[in-house]
């Protein structure tokens, strides 16, 4: 049986991204989906043009009415930030929510490739610590982790510097964490802890050479949305990059690439009943 989802993200008026990918990734893996927006954004900030309407006065209306109408969920997923207030706003939310079992999922969206977003400073850096403090589970890419722990970036991690990375994002709060976009030994990797069972784990990948926006917010619905029916926390990890790598395959030829993924492309794909994952190492 699907679970009840809130996705807490921004909403682009053009791109496949954040809730626009995430709603019909999570409604086709049987979810019942609820959203709040972040901020509506016009268009992906990979055009380098855009325009951001900052949405904080209407999330705290929306959790009122929410908290009086007696919504409930099984997990919320927090993606983008428009500014420091809204993570206090869901720091407060979350940690509320929790109290219940409600599984809090974190993806501090903020950086890549060793530099922050077009509009990202280091008060977005600064409010996603705060925030890592609510998360069950933390899904920063490697730029973002780096940023999160105050660690300089670099091409290459050891599994000793991995394991000292996700100790220092577990002491900003966080419970299970997942690193994207890694190097280790040469190789593509993710890695990450399953707070659960205590284990460390890497899962290898071949990277595709194209760049889409909104494959990060593909990734985390694909994992949460297997989590929540009960898969660990590695296997739904590898479900999620095999997953993802099919969809980036399928639109690689895409004329329009800062769009994002279109997701229709996809949809049998997520609709297998057992779908095969990256084996993980632990370790």
């Amino acid at each position: 049986m699907g679970k009840k989802v809130l996705l807490i993200n921004d909403i682009a008026g053009y791109g496949k991204v954040a809730l626009s990918a995430m709603i019909p990734v999570l409604t086709t893996l049987g979810h019942d989906i609820y959203n709040l927006p972040t901020a509506i954004v016009s268009n992906t900030l990979d055009y380098g043009l855009f325009r951001i309407q900052d949405t904080t006065s209407y999330m705290k209306d929306t959790i009122a009415v929410w908290k009086n109408l007696g919504f409930r969920f099984d997990a919320v997923a927090t993606g983008l930030l428009a500014n420091g207030e809204q993570a206090d706003l869901l720091i407060d939310f979350c940690t509320e929510q929790s109290k219940s079992g409600v599984k809090i999922f974190v993806d501090p969206i903020m950086a890549d490739n060793g530099s922050l977003y077009n509009g990202m400073t280091d008060k977005t850096v600064a409010a996603f610590r705060r925030l890592l403090k609510v998360a069950d589970f933390a899904v920063p890419n490697y730029t973002e982790a780096m940023l999160l722990t105050g660690r300089e970036y670099h091409e290459e991690v050891t599994r000793e510097e991995l394991k000292e990375i996700i100790g220092d994002l577990r002491k900003l709060g966080a419970g299970s964490a997942v690193i994207t976009s890694l190097r280790i030994d040469g190789l593509d990797m993710v890695g990450g802890y399953d707070a659960d069972t205590g284990s460390y784990f890497t899962i290898p990948f071949d990277k595709v050479p194209v760049f889409f926006p909104g494959t990060g917010d593909i990734f985390l619905s694909v994992l949460m949305g297997f989590i929540m029916k009960g898969r660990s926390f590695p296997e739904a990890t590898g479900i999620a990059m095999r997953l993802v790598r099919e969809m980036v395959l399928r639109n690689r030829d895409n004329r329009d690439k800062f769009k994002g993924i279109m997701i229709e492309k996809c949809l049998d794909i997520l609709m297998s009943e057992e779908p095969e994952g990256y084996q993980a190492a632990f370790f």
